[in-house]
């Protein structure tokens, strides 16, 4: 009953082709995986669906939507057009939730507040569409060294200024580990996205020194680095949240190692750390 509320993400075991993360999911007694987009189309979204469905599994969250910084023209068109079919798949593959990185600034661009309105319309326009579908839209605050390149949303409080325009169902957030555990705001900013029923995905792994040349690979098993899963993993738990943990890790040691032993090392770091505090 440890794992019952745990989730492998798939970019953790990024080398594993879909069937095979499946297995390494199953086979280390997890009940839930979280997908991203480009291994389920390599696949296809069908047989994705039903590979995961066969083998018993949840699906806990769709990575990735987002990256509607740019100005008005083709490719902002073309990037509405990629979430709406985003949120078409979760649907299919039975994830409530497709997570979102905003995207960072645009080419040649120091116009910070410009890309952060950029996120509002855009989500704006998506939320009709999320609903139709029955899945949220989970924006993730990234830390705020990616804030040029990759999510110009930084921080719990941001996310869920972005997410009050819409009901909840529409538009949530994400807590990632990796990413907010460092905001002295953080325990303030959980409660008050239990207050508004935001929570839409939890997501853990650690925070490993020194930070990587790239720096996105700079995440580890939760208990190699220095985050306090139980602490925050708590006020999650206070806020409200009762979905899955999901573990998503990015770092190259981890990718190069053998699928199914990551996943049973990820599930004892789960039961060690997290799962009395969820």
């Amino acid at each position: 009953m440890s794992l019952a509320r745990f989730s492998l993400n798939q970019a953790t075991i990024k080398c594993a082709d879909l069937p095979t993360a499946v297995r390494a999911t199953v086979d280390a007694g997890i009940p839930a995986i979280g997908l991203w987009r480009e291994p389920v189309a390599e696949f296809g979204l069908t047989a994705s669906a039903a590979a995961v469905r066969d083998a018993g599994l949840r699906v806990s969250s769709l990575c990735r939507g987002g990256f509607f910084t740019v100005p008005e023209g083709r490719a902002r068109r073309a990037a509405s057009d990629d979430n709406r079919r985003a949120l078409d798949e979760a649907a299919v593959l039975g994830a409530p939730t497709l997570v979102l990185v905003a995207g960072g600034l645009p080419e040649g661009s120091r116009d910070l507040v410009g890309a952060r309105s950029r996120v509002v319309e855009a989500l704006g326009e998506l939320a009709p569409h999320a609903r139709q579908v029955g899945v949220t839209l989970a924006i993730e605050a990234l830390h705020p060294m990616y804030v040029s390149d990759r999510a110009v949303v930084s921080t719990l409080g941001q996310a869920l200024d972005l997410a009050a325009p819409f009901t909840p169902e529409e538009v949530g957030v994400v807590v990632d580990t990796f990413h907010v555990w460092w905001d002295p705001a953080l325990r303030e900013q959980i409660a008050r996205a239990g207050r508004e029923r935001r929570i839409a995905s939890y997501q853990v792994c650690d925070w490993m020194m020194p930070i990587a040349s790239d720096p996105l690979l700079s995440r580890g098993i939760p208990g190699d680095g220095c985050i306090d899963f139980a602490t925050i993993t708590e006020w999650v738990r206070a806020a409200g949240y009762r979905r899955d943990v999901e573990c998503e890790i990015f770092r190259q040691e981890i990718w190069d190692a053998d699928a199914f032993e990551v996943a049973n090392r990820v599930a004892d770091a789960y039961e060690r750390l997290i799962a009395e505090h969820v």
